[in-house]
Protein backbone atom coordinates (compact mmCIF):
# COMPACT_ATOMS: atom_id res chain seq x y z
CA UNK A 1 0.00 0.00 0.00
CA UNK A 2 2.65 2.48 0.70
CA UNK A 3 3.01 5.42 2.45
CA UNK A 4 -1.15 6.23 2.14
CA UNK A 5 -1.68 9.26 4.15
CA UNK A 6 -4.58 10.20 3.56
CA UNK A 7 -6.11 6.43 4.42
CA UNK A 8 -4.88 7.43 7.62
CA UNK A 9 -6.13 4.86 10.90
CA UNK A 10 -4.05 4.28 13.97
CA UNK A 11 -3.58 0.73 13.25
CA UNK A 12 -2.37 0.85 9.68
CA UNK A 13 0.93 1.90 10.90
CA UNK A 14 4.11 1.08 12.38
CA UNK A 15 6.88 4.14 13.58
CA UNK A 16 9.70 3.76 11.14
CA UNK A 17 13.24 4.96 11.97
CA UNK A 18 13.71 8.49 11.97
CA UNK A 19 16.72 8.69 9.81
CA UNK A 20 16.38 11.12 6.80
CA UNK A 21 17.85 10.21 3.83
CA UNK A 22 19.60 13.17 1.78
CA UNK A 23 18.81 11.67 -1.37
CA UNK A 24 15.79 13.22 -2.74
CA UNK A 25 14.46 10.18 -4.43
CA UNK A 26 13.38 9.06 -0.44
CA UNK A 27 11.52 11.98 0.45
CA UNK A 28 8.03 12.04 -1.39
CA UNK A 29 5.48 11.56 1.14
CA UNK A 30 2.58 9.54 -0.48
CA UNK A 31 -1.22 10.78 -0.96
CA UNK A 32 -4.06 8.57 -1.37
CA UNK A 33 -7.61 10.64 -1.11
CA UNK A 34 -10.35 9.39 1.14
CA UNK A 35 -13.57 10.63 1.83
CA UNK A 36 -13.46 9.90 6.00
CA UNK A 37 -12.72 12.49 8.08
CA UNK A 38 -12.50 10.24 10.80
CA UNK A 39 -9.48 8.71 9.07
CA UNK A 40 -7.29 12.04 9.19
CA UNK A 41 -4.89 12.72 12.25
CA UNK A 42 -6.61 15.03 13.94
CA UNK A 43 -4.54 16.08 17.10
CA UNK A 44 -1.06 16.14 17.79
CA UNK A 45 -0.58 13.08 18.93
CA UNK A 46 -2.22 11.32 15.91
CA UNK A 47 0.03 13.98 13.05
CA UNK A 48 3.14 12.76 14.67
CA UNK A 49 2.31 9.20 14.57
CA UNK A 50 1.75 9.36 11.14
CA UNK A 51 4.98 11.51 10.64
CA UNK A 52 7.08 9.33 12.06
CA UNK A 53 5.85 6.52 10.33
CA UNK A 54 7.08 8.48 6.99
CA UNK A 55 10.81 9.03 8.38
CA UNK A 56 9.74 12.84 8.39
CA UNK A 57 12.36 15.89 9.42
CA UNK A 58 11.39 17.01 13.15
CA UNK A 59 8.61 20.10 13.52
CA UNK A 60 7.82 21.80 16.79
CA UNK A 61 4.50 21.41 18.10
CA UNK A 62 3.00 24.39 18.98
CA UNK A 63 0.04 25.33 21.30
CA UNK A 64 -2.67 28.02 20.83
CA UNK A 65 -1.52 29.96 23.11
CA UNK A 66 1.87 29.39 22.16
CA UNK A 67 0.95 30.97 19.22
CA UNK A 68 -0.58 34.04 20.56
CA UNK A 69 2.77 34.99 22.09
CA UNK A 70 4.52 34.78 19.20
CA UNK A 71 2.35 37.50 16.94
CA UNK A 72 0.89 39.18 19.86
CA UNK A 73 -2.21 37.82 19.73
CA UNK A 74 -2.53 38.18 16.43
CA UNK A 75 -2.45 41.98 16.31
CA UNK A 76 -4.00 43.66 13.02
CA UNK A 77 -0.34 45.51 12.18
CA UNK A 78 1.61 41.80 12.56
CA UNK A 79 -0.56 40.59 9.88
CA UNK A 80 1.35 39.95 6.54
CA UNK A 81 -1.06 39.00 4.37
CA UNK A 82 -4.39 36.71 3.49
CA UNK A 83 -6.54 34.62 0.95
CA UNK A 84 -8.72 31.91 0.45
CA UNK A 85 -6.71 29.93 3.51
CA UNK A 86 -7.24 32.39 6.16
CA UNK A 87 -4.30 35.11 7.59
CA UNK A 88 -0.38 34.99 7.83
CA UNK A 89 1.32 37.03 10.52
CA UNK A 90 4.44 37.83 11.44
CA UNK A 91 5.68 36.61 14.61
CA UNK A 92 9.13 35.89 16.38
CA UNK A 93 10.57 32.73 18.24
CA UNK A 94 12.42 33.78 21.20
CA UNK A 95 14.99 31.47 22.88
CA UNK A 96 12.32 30.56 25.88
CA UNK A 97 10.80 28.63 23.24
CA UNK A 98 13.28 25.17 23.19
CA UNK A 99 16.97 25.07 24.66
CA UNK A 100 19.23 25.65 21.75
CA UNK A 101 17.29 27.31 19.23
CA UNK A 102 18.27 30.48 17.82
CA UNK A 103 15.42 33.34 18.26
CA UNK A 104 14.04 33.58 14.48
CA UNK A 105 11.40 35.65 13.02
CA UNK A 106 8.55 33.13 11.57
CA UNK A 107 5.26 33.79 9.36
CA UNK A 108 2.50 32.03 10.93
CA UNK A 109 -0.69 31.06 8.67
CA UNK A 110 -3.65 30.57 10.57
CA UNK A 111 -6.09 28.64 8.40
CA UNK A 112 -10.02 30.57 8.46
CA UNK A 113 -11.80 27.65 10.46
CA UNK A 114 -12.68 25.46 7.81
CA UNK A 115 -13.05 22.05 9.02
CA UNK A 116 -14.24 20.44 6.45
CA UNK A 117 -12.34 17.35 5.00
CA UNK A 118 -11.14 19.40 2.30
CA UNK A 119 -9.60 22.04 4.26
CA UNK A 120 -8.15 19.66 7.31
CA UNK A 121 -6.72 17.96 4.48
CA UNK A 122 -4.52 20.66 2.44
CA UNK A 123 -3.65 21.40 6.05
CA UNK A 124 -2.69 17.93 6.85
CA UNK A 125 -1.00 18.18 3.18
CA UNK A 126 1.53 20.85 4.46
CA UNK A 127 2.20 19.23 7.09
CA UNK A 128 3.02 15.90 5.46
CA UNK A 129 5.10 17.29 1.82
CA UNK A 130 6.77 20.32 3.74
CA UNK A 131 7.87 18.05 7.14
CA UNK A 132 9.51 15.68 4.92
CA UNK A 133 11.26 17.28 1.75
CA UNK A 134 13.89 19.31 2.15
CA UNK A 135 15.63 22.17 -0.45
CA UNK A 136 16.95 25.51 -0.87
CA UNK A 137 14.25 26.53 -2.83
CA UNK A 138 11.44 25.04 -0.76
CA UNK A 139 9.95 27.57 1.94
CA UNK A 140 10.95 25.24 5.52
CA UNK A 141 8.13 24.60 7.63
CA UNK A 142 9.01 25.04 11.06
CA UNK A 143 6.14 23.57 13.10
CA UNK A 144 2.54 22.86 13.03
CA UNK A 145 -0.30 23.68 15.86
CA UNK A 146 -3.59 21.21 15.62
CA UNK A 147 -5.72 21.81 18.86
CA UNK A 148 -9.43 21.87 18.74
CA UNK A 149 -10.23 24.02 15.89
CA UNK A 150 -7.61 25.50 15.34
CA UNK A 151 -5.25 24.61 11.97
CA UNK A 152 -2.09 27.11 12.16
CA UNK A 153 1.79 26.31 9.88
CA UNK A 154 4.58 27.95 11.02
CA UNK A 155 6.96 28.40 8.17
CA UNK A 156 10.57 30.16 7.82
CA UNK A 157 9.75 33.78 7.18
CA UNK A 158 10.58 35.48 3.59
CA UNK A 159 10.96 39.13 3.83
CA UNK A 160 10.58 40.21 0.47
CA UNK A 161 7.25 38.46 -0.17
CA UNK A 162 5.65 37.11 -2.68
CA UNK A 163 6.87 37.16 -6.18
CA UNK A 164 3.28 38.45 -7.15
CA UNK A 165 3.70 41.26 -4.90
CA UNK A 166 7.44 42.31 -6.11
CA UNK A 167 5.90 42.53 -10.27
CA UNK A 168 2.79 43.81 -9.53
CA UNK A 169 3.29 46.45 -6.47
CA UNK A 170 2.97 50.12 -6.92
CA UNK A 171 5.46 50.83 -3.98
CA UNK A 172 8.09 48.64 -4.86
CA UNK A 173 10.94 49.47 -7.31
CA UNK A 174 10.22 46.90 -10.84
CA UNK A 175 12.80 43.75 -10.38
CA UNK A 176 15.47 44.44 -12.96
CA UNK A 177 15.98 41.35 -15.14
CA UNK A 178 18.77 39.43 -13.71
CA UNK A 179 16.91 38.99 -10.29
CA UNK A 180 13.54 37.92 -12.90
CA UNK A 181 15.75 35.59 -14.14
CA UNK A 182 17.55 34.44 -10.80
CA UNK A 183 13.96 33.64 -9.32
CA UNK A 184 12.66 31.76 -12.62
CA UNK A 185 15.90 29.23 -12.23
CA UNK A 186 15.29 29.19 -8.75
CA UNK A 187 11.84 28.29 -8.76
CA UNK A 188 12.25 25.99 -11.73
CA UNK A 189 14.88 23.61 -9.37
CA UNK A 190 12.55 23.96 -6.86
CA UNK A 191 10.51 22.16 -9.64
CA UNK A 192 13.32 19.43 -10.66
CA UNK A 193 13.96 18.49 -6.79
CA UNK A 194 9.91 17.70 -6.79
CA UNK A 195 9.70 15.92 -10.31
CA UNK A 196 13.17 13.83 -9.75
CA UNK A 197 12.01 12.06 -6.62
CA UNK A 198 11.36 8.46 -6.67
CA UNK A 199 7.54 9.33 -6.23
CA UNK A 200 7.32 12.27 -7.99
CA UNK A 201 5.22 15.03 -6.07
CA UNK A 202 2.54 17.24 -8.43
CA UNK A 203 2.88 20.49 -6.88
CA UNK A 204 -0.37 21.77 -8.89
CA UNK A 205 -0.66 25.39 -7.80
CA UNK A 206 2.63 26.38 -9.24
CA UNK A 207 2.09 30.45 -9.87
CA UNK A 208 3.78 33.67 -8.64
CA UNK A 209 1.99 34.00 -5.12
CA UNK A 210 2.97 31.16 -4.52
CA UNK A 211 6.95 31.71 -4.91
CA UNK A 212 8.22 33.48 -1.62
CA UNK A 213 11.52 35.25 -1.79
CA UNK A 214 14.49 35.39 0.82
CA UNK A 215 16.26 38.90 1.25
CA UNK A 216 18.65 37.71 -1.75
CA UNK A 217 15.34 37.18 -4.03
CA UNK A 218 15.95 33.00 -3.75
CA UNK A 219 13.23 31.86 -4.79
CA UNK A 220 11.10 29.13 -2.75
CA UNK A 221 7.91 27.32 -3.36
CA UNK A 222 5.16 27.65 -0.34
CA UNK A 223 1.65 26.53 -0.05
CA UNK A 224 1.65 22.43 -0.57
CA UNK A 225 -2.14 21.89 -0.14
CA UNK A 226 -2.85 20.59 -3.37
CA UNK A 227 0.05 18.85 -3.76
CA UNK A 228 0.26 14.93 -4.78
CA UNK A 229 2.02 12.03 -5.66
CA UNK A 230 3.23 11.53 -8.79
CA UNK A 231 3.47 9.15 -12.01
CA UNK A 232 5.79 6.41 -10.69
CA UNK A 233 6.97 3.32 -12.53
CA UNK A 234 6.03 3.03 -16.45
CA UNK A 235 3.13 5.74 -15.95
CA UNK A 236 3.76 8.41 -17.51
CA UNK A 237 0.23 10.29 -16.05
CA UNK A 238 -1.90 10.48 -13.17
CA UNK A 239 -5.68 11.52 -13.10
CA UNK A 240 -6.83 14.12 -10.81
CA UNK A 241 -9.46 16.59 -10.56
CA UNK A 242 -8.52 20.20 -12.38
CA UNK A 243 -6.69 21.84 -8.86
CA UNK A 244 -5.11 25.10 -8.71
CA UNK A 245 -5.85 28.27 -10.21
CA UNK A 246 -6.58 27.80 -13.86
CA UNK A 247 -5.13 30.72 -15.51
CA UNK A 248 -1.69 29.08 -14.72
CA UNK A 249 -2.93 25.34 -15.68
CA UNK A 250 -1.55 23.63 -18.50
CA UNK A 251 -3.76 23.63 -21.31
CA UNK A 252 -4.09 19.59 -21.68
CA UNK A 253 -4.25 19.24 -17.87
CA UNK A 254 -7.53 21.36 -17.97
CA UNK A 255 -8.88 19.28 -21.04
CA UNK A 256 -7.63 15.88 -20.32
CA UNK A 257 -7.21 16.19 -16.28
CA UNK A 258 -4.14 14.20 -16.60
CA UNK A 259 -0.37 15.76 -16.06
CA UNK A 260 2.03 14.52 -18.60
CA UNK A 261 5.81 15.16 -18.19
CA UNK A 262 6.15 18.56 -19.24
CA UNK A 263 3.35 19.65 -17.13
CA UNK A 264 3.19 17.76 -13.65
CA UNK A 265 4.17 21.11 -11.87
CA UNK A 266 0.85 22.22 -12.17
Amino acid sequence: MGNCWCGWEPSEYRVSSNTKSESPREQSPSVKASKDYSKLPTNPEEVEHLRRSLAANPLIVFTYNKLKVLTGNFRQEHMLGGGGFGSVYKGFITEGLRVGLQPIPVAVKVHDGDNSYQGHREWLAEVIFLGQLSHPNLVKLIGYCCEDEHRVLIYEYMPRGSVENNLFSRVLLPLPWSIRMKIAFGAAKGLAFLHEAEKPVIYRDFKTSNILLDPDYNAKLSDFGLAKDGPVGDKSHVSTRIMGTYGYAAPEYIMTGKSTVPSRAI
